[in-house]
C-alpha cells in the first residue's frame, strides 16, 4: 500500500487594518491627533522618505497579529510616502517607526498608557511624546539603549528627528516648526490663507492705483507743456 504525502498547508495570516474603535474619543482630542499629523505632513513635504500616518495599526511582527498599535501619530524615517491600510515592518525594510505622539483622553487608563509605553519601548521608537489636553501636561521619553528614558524639562524640548519646539504656555501646548511656524489647525491655517490672500489683493491694489497716479501726473506734465509751446515758450530745457 503506497501512503500519499499530503503537502501542508499554509495558513494565511490576517493582520486587521481596524478594530472598530473611534480614532478618539471626543473633539479635543481628534482636533490635537489631526493637527499633530497634518502639520508634520506639511513638515516633510518635499521629504518622499518619510511616512507619517495617524490612527494606522502598525505590526512589528510578522506571524502575528495580535501584537500590534496605532498610534495616534507616528513618523517613520526612511520609508516611501504611499497609500498603506497597516504598517507591516517586515515589508518596510523591519524599520519601525521612530516618533510617536499619544493624545489622552478621559478614557484612556493607566494600564492602557502603560503597555502602549512597554511596546513602544520594546519594538524601537526613538522618541515618544504624551499630551494631555485636559490637564494640559506633556510628557516625553527619549530612547537610551534598549530603554526609554523620561525627558525631565518639556518646555522648549527640541525633538532631535523631527526638530520641532514644544513649548507649554498656561493654558495649552504649541509646537514649533524648525523655521519658527507655529502649528496651527486646518481651520487657522486657511485663516492664515485667506488673510495672505487680501495682503496680496490690497497691495496690489496699491501699486495698481500708484501706477495710475503715476500716469495721471505725466498727462498732466505733457498737457502743460503742449500749453507751453502753444504761448511759444521754450520746454526743451524744461
Amino acid at each position: 500500500m503506497v501512503q500519499q504525502v499530503t503537502p501542508e498547508t499554509t495558513i494565511e495570516v490576517i493582520y486587521p487594518e481596524h478594530d472598530g474603535k473611534p480614532m478618539a474619543d471626543n473633539t479635543e482630542q481628534f482636533t490635537w491627533i489631526v493637527k499633530i499629523k497634518e502639520n508634520l505632513e506639511i513638515l516633510f513635504a518635499s521629504s518622499a522618505d518619510v511616512f507619517i500616518a495617524g490612527d494606522l495599526f502598525w505590526y512589528p511582527v510578522k506571524g502575528n497579529p495580535n501584537i500590534k498599535q496605532a498610534p495616534d501619530t507616528m513618523v517613520v524615517f526612511g520609508r516611501p510616502k504611499a497609500k498603506r491600510g497597516s504598517y507591516l515592518q517586515w515589508n518596510e525594510d523591519n524599520i519601525p517607526p521612530q516618533v510617536v505622539f499619544e493624545i489622552l483622553s478621559p478614557g484612556n487608563t493607566l494600564k492602557e498608557m502603560t503597555k502602549k509605553l512597554q511596546f513602544y519601548e520594546r519594538y524601537g521608537v526613538e522618541e515618544y511624546y504624551i499630551y494631555d489636553p485636559q490637564k494640559n501636561d506633556l510628557n516625553g521619553l527619549l530612547r537610551s539603549g534598549d530603554s526609554f528614558e523620561v525627558i525631565e524639562e518639556m518646555n522648549d524640548w527640541v525633538s532631535p528627528r523631527l526638530g520641532i519646539r514644544f513649548t507649554l504656555t498656561p493654558d495649552t501646548l504649541e509646537i514649533f516648526s524648525p523655521n519658527g511656524q507655529n502649528f496651527l489647525t486646518t481651520v487657522e491655517i486657511d485663516q492664515l490663507r485667506e488673510q495672505e490672500r487680501q495682503a496680496k489683493e490690497i497691495a496690489l491694489e496699491e501699486k495698481e492705483a500708484a501706477l495710475e497716479e503715476l500716469e495721471k501726473e505725466r498727462d498732466r506734465y505733457q498737457e502743460l507743456l503742449a500749453k507751453l509751446k502753444e504761448k511759444g515758450i521754450d520746454t526743451d530745457n524744461l
